[in-house]
């Protein structure tokens, strides 16, 4: 049987911590979260004041990311009117986010799980997110 790779429990911390970090650094409280491989969640944070319609949003970035592998940033550009994955918002029942701040989580060339962030602005959340997905 073949092994996969997958962040683990003490990964996520290490990632949210680093993702708190910048999140502190802007002032701009944010909902973190971390999936593993298989867009399964591991962990979450809401820190204090950030927004509660966001706890989802952020999951779903993460989700985002893992499913199709790619920054929820990226996917958005391709899914506008015209690009190649426009309308993919409405796939996989809705969970599918189109704006910046998921990152897939790597090591070495294998994507492991992903980091969704939410709260702050686009560039808020993206800046966030590749910080949190840079401790890994």
């Amino acid at each position: 049987m073949r092994s996969i790779e997958t962040v683990t429990l003490d990964d996520a911390r290490r990632v949210i911590a680093a993702g708190e970090e910048e999140a502190a650094r802007q002032g701009q409280p944010v909902n973190i979260a971390v999936v593993d491989v298989g867009g399964v969640l591991v962990a979450h944070i809401r820190q204090d004041q950030a927004w509660i319609g966001s706890v989802d949003v952020a999951i779903n970035k993460a989700f985002s990311a893992r499913a199709f592998d790619v920054s929820t940033g990226g996917l958005g550009e391709n899914a506008q009117p015209g690009g190649q994955f426009y309308g993919i918002q409405d796939s996989n029942h809705g969970r599918i986010m189109i704006f910046a701040g998921g990152v897939p989580l790597m090591s070495g060339d294998s994507v492991v799980g992903a980091v969704g962030v939410s709260g702050g602005t686009g560039e808020q959340d993206q800046a966030v997110a590749t910080a949190a997905a840079a401790a890994l």
